[in-house]
């Protein structure tokens, strides 16, 4: 399967044969970067906001996914699981995170999460091979957070999302943190990350995508 990155934390997951997902279509006049201009059958939202919530820019789209549950489509197993039900704060949105099986590679986007989950949480994900991680603080994960997250989810492979680009209009923490918190130095960004149940790697690893307008 393959994954590219639209920024922030609008993603694009296709398999040959399987159902496209486009995760977070964001409204690009709140958040920044070039309008969306994206197809796939179907598109999730972890929260009800212009940052996440903006499925009128992804065409083609047959099914709209907004809130916990279990589904299949087009051969692709989904688990939504609400993270935040009984510990949100003031004016906090709900956040639903979704897991995606494309034949037995299975990825996490963990939407706008702000707090760590619960091992409950955790352990109704299953087993994570890459995780689609908020590293920009704001309302959301800082670096801090997010590496004790991915301490929890122990995915094969980490890729951020959420932080400061050139395109956002958003105030968020540079990679640079998070990378540091992780202990590493610069990565070189990839335009996509392709993977299969035999190419995830026993040790977690960081994957840095650059921006594909």
């Amino acid at each position: 399967m393959k994954i590219t990155w639209h920024g922030h934390s609008c993603f694009r997951l296709s398999a040959r044969g399987l159902a496209t997902v486009v995760t977070d279509p964001y409204d690009d006049q709140v958040v920044g970067y070039q309008p969306l201009n994206l197809r796939g059958h179907i598109v999730t939202v972890c929260q009800d906001a212009p940052a996440y919530n903006n499925v009128a820019a992804v065409k083609s789209k047959q099914r709209v996914l907004q809130g916990p549950g279990e589904y299949e489509i087009g051969d692709v197993f989904i688990t939504a699981v609400r993270t935040n039900g009984k510990q949100r704060e003031k004016n906090e949105l709900r956040n639903t995170l979704y897991v995606f099986d494309f034949e037995g590679v299975s990825v996490a986007h963990l939407g706008g999460l702000k707090h760590v989950p619960s091992q409950s949480q955790v352990e109704a994900l299953g087993t994570v091979n890459v995780a689609l991680v908020p590293v920009g603080g704001e309302n959301m994960l800082n670096a801090a957070k997010a590496a004790e997250v991915i301490s929890l989810l122990e995915p094969g492979i980490v890729i951020p999302m959420q932080y400061s680009m050139p395109q956002s209009k958003l105030t968020l923490d540079p990679l640079s943190k998070f990378l540091k918190e992780m202990g590493l130095g610069d990565i070189t960004p990839e335009d996509e990350l392709s993977i299969t149940t035999s190419s995830v790697p026993d040790e977690t690893q960081v994957v840095v995508l650059s921006y594909q307008a």
